[in-house]
């Protein structure tokens, strides 16, 4: 399979994106060369080849929950601009 002008211009107009006829030549000479290294790679025999589900090798290291003393109110909003009452105040984002 390979890709013609107006394959590349559908493409575009999906995308939302505007080529001359020179850039529209060379995405289409891109876009075989892709197709070309992808039916290269359909090649290869991958009967005993095990699914990678990631690329990294590491499992999570995760630390047990453990309960610990947490900061009083008083603690969190000693730093706070600007407070009501035991809460943060901050400006209004919504107009309603």
């Amino acid at each position: 399979m390979s890709v013609t002008i107006k394959d590349v211009e559908k493409i575009a107009t999906l995308a939302k994106l505007k080529f001359n006829d020179v850039e529209l030549e060379k995405l289409k000479g891109d876009m075989n060369q892709i197709l070309g290294y992808i039916d290269t790679l359909n090649e290869l025999d991958l009967t005993n080849v095990e699914p990678l589900e990631n690329i990294n090798e590491i499992e999570n290291v995760l630390r047990h929950d453990e309960p610990t003393d947490c900061i009083t109110t008083e603690e969190a909003l000693k730093n706070s601009p600007a407070r009501t009452g035991k809460y943060f105040k901050v400006p209004k984002v919504l107009d309603k």
